[in-house]
């Protein structure tokens, strides 16, 4: 009986890490934005990380959160690092292309939570720009982290929507 209970228990076992091994390694998250204003409007605040807490979904978790900025104030090489509660985490971004005002990729290192790449996209159509924000992470080989990439898009998309909505006021306001 402990045999027959032992041997179920290393079939299952298999069973759930080769399970992991069939969902996705790479993991992508999108959501996007109409905001009535030109590419050129919005780019500034996507490029600059010093008004990143002017919309950014996480600035109001933590008021406390500590941020750091590094190299040029702009562009290619602007990196923020921050610190803050168990919301905000900690980690660093950096700005890797920045092809104004229509695509921005930044680097983005969570530590030990893993590193990923994200970007905006910015496209006129009727009525303003069409804004993208989206989000690209390699889950690796840990079944864990994998069976996790599962529930990226739940967890990370509801950010990327307030944050949209933040841009959209801000940029709205403004203009």
């Amino acid at each position: 009986m402990l045999r027959n209970l032992l041997m179920g228990l290393a079939v299952l076992i298999l069973v759930i890490v080769a399970g992991a091994y069939l969902t996705p390694r790479n993991v992508h998250v999108e959501r996007m934005v109409t905001i009535d204003a030109p590419a050129q409007a919005i780019f500034p605040y996507l490029n600059d990380y010093r008004r990143f807490t002017e919309w950014s979904p996480w600035a109001d978790r933590d008021p406390n959160a500590v941020y750091s900025f590094e190299g040029p104030d702009t562009g290619v090489g602007a990196r923020m690092s921050w610190s803050g509660n168990d919301q905000v985490g900690i980690g660093t971004q950096e700005i890797i292309l920045s092809d104004s005002p229509n695509r921005l990729e930044t680097h983005l290192d969570f530590g030990d939570q893993g590193e990923a790449v994200a970007f905006f996209d910015l496209h006129p159509v009727e009525g303003g720009t069409e804004v993208i924000w989206g989000f690209d992470t390699d889950m690796g080989l840990n079944p864990i982290a994998r069976y996790m990439g599962l529930m990226m898009d739940s967890w990370v998309g509801g950010d990327y929507e307030e944050g949209l909505a933040n841009l959209k006021a801000a940029v709205e306001t403004s203009n």
